[in-house]
């Protein structure tokens, strides 16, 4: 099966034609992958793989629900099959659910709506799906904390008060990629405050949960009624003062996509910062390491390949909104870990495996890891993609 343009826009080849025959056969795989888990999958969506290479499914309100219909809208652009089309179309239940229940509602609108009503919007025009990523914009929207000029990650929980003291006042790294869908809805609409806000939340995650070496926390607090700052932390990492490396990704992408939205020379040279510190961190490895900063009595150095899917498809994109050896140089950089992706996590072509990559670290510190994660999958798919050349997404 051949789907995707070797070569960029402009008629020029990424690579020389040999270098991009692992990329262009390993997108390959995953289209057929995903077409042929669809009669196993029905309407369900991939939560957590298990250790049979199958999957545990998502419950209506899982931050995770979008991701499938990201392959899905992918497969679609690449092969004009419409039964890719189809399966993304029949998923909208799930997500009108998010929109009718309010405590099913959080930061990750973006990676819920983007992936599944903008791509439909983008793909077949359904104002249907239009209309529901604009509702999911505005909630975003309205998650805003005007003390601490930050979008509220997680809920706070209507009968935990416990939860409810965890949550209050805190922002976290994913975030940043959450705005794509704030961007979309202003470019949409013509009404400013999507962008503003945007542009806020981008600012204080700049300050604050990037750090001045150019690594990052995971979380970032603030008094929930003054908006002052009280400081980094850590769900996901290692420690408080370690570097998530998901979180690290989530920022590279974040910045690299928030200026190619809004043409910000600060979200650039945010992004080259992230991108320099998480090459250095890197060394010579090809896969991420769950936390890079994770001290001898941390436990094993457990592999995220999500971590790696995200981060390369982060690069590829900073690589196209810079120039020279700049550009070579992320580009270089994201070829490095998508390597290391085929070589060390790659489930494309194993016929037991329901999903694409292996080696995923949910959470660590839970006892979530060497697994399949959705959003690995997607991000796998689409570096592949911007590997070949590809500029046209769905954030």
């Amino acid at each position: 099966m051949q789907l995707a343009s070797r070569y960029f826009q402009d008629g020029s080849s990424p690579r020389g034609v040999a270098d991009v025959e692992p990329y262009q056969a390993a997108l390959d795989r995953c289209v057929a992958k995903v077409k042929a888990v669809l009669p196993q999958f029905g309407l369900r969506n991939p939560k957590i793989g298990n250790a049979d290479l199958g999957w545990t499914f998502c419950s209506p309100r899982d931050w995770v629900v979008g991701f499938f219909s990201g392959q899905l809208w992918l497969a679609a652009t690449l092969t004009g099959d419409p039964v890719f089309r189809e399966a993304a179309q029949a998923r909208r239940p799930a997500f009108r659910y998010i929109l009718e229940h309010r405590h099913a509602r959080d930061h990750d609108l973006g990676f819920q709506f983007s992936l599944h009503a903008v791509a439909d919007w983008r793909v077949t025009g359904s104002t249907v799906a239009r209309e529901m990523a604009l509702h999911a914009a505005q909630a975003l929207l309205a998650r805003f904390d005007e003390a601490g000029q930050y979008l509220q990650a997680w809920n706070t929980g209507p009968d935990d008060p416990e939860m409810a003291r965890f949550t209050r006042g805190r922002m976290i790294a994913d975030t940043m990629q959450n705005l794509a869908l704030l961007h979309w809805a202003h470019r949409e609409t013509g009404i400013d405050e999507f962008r503003e806000v945007a542009e806020l939340h981008a600012q204080t995650t700049r300050r604050h949960i990037v750090r001045a070496d150019g690594s990052s926390y995971h979380t970032f607090r603030f008094d929930p009624v003054t908006g002052e700052p009280l400081g980094g932390q850590t769900v996901q990492g290692a420690a408080d003062e370690s570097c998530w490396s998901r979180g690290q990704a989530w920022l590279i992408h974040g910045f690299a996509q928030c200026h190619a939205a809004t043409g910000t020379p600060a979200h650039l040279d945010t992004a080259r910062l992230l991108a320099a510190t998480a090459e250095a961190l890197m060394g010579d490895e090809r896969v991420p390491v769950w936390d890079w900063r994770l001290a001898p009595d941390q436990g094993p150095r457990h592999l995220d390949s999500s971590a790696g899917a995200i981060m390369a498809a982060g690069l590829y994109l900073l690589a196209d909104q810079t120039a020279g050896d700049e550009a070579a140089r992320w580009r270089a950089f994201a070829d490095r870990l998508l390597d290391g992706l085929l070589a060390q996590c790659d489930l494309s072509g194993d016929v037991r495996a329901m999903g694409l990559l292996a080696h995923g670290a949910a959470h660590v510190r839970e006892g979530r890891f060497d697994t399949m994660l959705p959003y690995g999958d997607y991000y796998f798919m689409e570096a592949l993609m911007r590997s070949l050349g590809h500029t046209q997404f769905f954030w």
